[in-house]
């Protein structure tokens, strides 16, 4: 079904400048009419230390209709008596969908041991997270980014056999690349695993700065099919850094740097299929003021680019 530029304007329910850091904003949901949602990474608010459970407060508090939670925060969280059940009717109480987990299990390096260790960690974890509502969990190099040398046809099967995983536990692992990664830092590199994968639930979870660090370019997206991205972390990055040089702190609000995101949004629109929109930043000055603000900014900051590219 194709989607008018004005229903989506409408359904969005985009704020302007002058009403990006007002209270209660309306959170954008996905659906058939809205390919647009928009979510948190708790990574931006993690330097304020609020404390996990306050974590989603904070988010739906600002406007978002998603959360991006860390995996050890929500284990800790469940050694302390938490249940999963629990935290998934918190967050839908606070009208927030829990959209992915970012965890670390080593599933696809080299040694043996250590990959099964992490094939063990991450079942565990995607069964913790679908008894918690969350169907999503990055799947990042772990253990093979520091070192090159991994074969991409290796770990292309590996990715194979963690969404096979995935397809039991209710939980899908989205193929992360790092910018700085020594063997998976490209959005090529992304692809190429996720097609020799061979599986129907391959997805790739792509983020503005690591494209850019790893040196992929924007042209790039045009190869990918609707829907193989459903979460795209969204951030900016300064120019006065050179790109082999960025580090993840140097992260700027979306609109507040030289990354060409307004061509990133009008490709991922144009795919005409839902998107999550998500900040993610680790940014030590943002973490030194108040989180709630920190929040209502890059949510107004993501609306304003994306009602700026209907």
């Amino acid at each position: 079904m194709m989607i008018s530029r004005r229903n989506l304007i409408k359904s969005l329910g985009l704020v302007t400048a002058g009403t990006a850091l007002a209270p209660g904003l309306a959170p954008a949901a996905v659906s058939q009419r809205n390919p647009v949602s928009f979510c948190l990474n708790v990574s931006t608010i993690r330097g304020q230390n609020p404390g996990f459970l306050k974590e989603f407060e904070i988010t739906s508090g600002a406007g978002y209709s998603g959360i991006e939670i860390w995996i050890d925060p929500y284990m800790k969280y469940l050694e302390a008596g938490g249940k999963p059940a629990e935290l998934g009717k918190r967050a839908g109480d606070l009208g927030l969908t829990i959209e992915n987990a970012i965890g670390f299990a080593p599933w696809i390096v080299d040694d043996e041991k250590v990959r099964r260790n992490g094939l063990e960690q991450l079942q565990r974890e995607m069964g913790l997270l679908a008894a918690a509502g969350c169907r999503r969990i990055a799947a990042p190099p772990m253990g093979a980014h520091q070192s090159p040398g991994l074969s991409l046809d290796r770990a292309a099967e590996r990715y194979h056999a963690i969404l096979e995983m995935g397809k039991k536990e209710g939980v899908t692992p989205h193929l992360e690349f790092w910018g700085a990664s020594a063997n998976l830092h490209h959005l090529a590199q992304a692809l190429y695993v996720a097609a020799a994968a061979n599986h129907p639930d391959a997805r790739i979870l792509s983020d503005v700065y690591h494209m850019h660090r790893g040196g992929s370019g924007t042209e790039a997206l045009k190869l990918i099919a609707p829907g193989i991205i459903e979460v795209f972390h969204f951030n900016d990055y300064p120019g006065n850094v050179p790109r082999e040089k960025l580090t993840d702190g140097d992260r700027v609000y979306p609109g507040d740097g030289v990354a060409p995101i307004k061509e990133i949004i009008r490709e991922m629109i144009r795919k005409d299929r839902p998107v999550v929109f998500s900040l993610e930043l680790f940014n030590k000055d943002y973490w030194g003021r108040d989180a709630l603000e920190v929040a209502r900014t890059g949510l107004g900051k993501m609306q304003n680019l994306v009602r700026e590219c209907l």
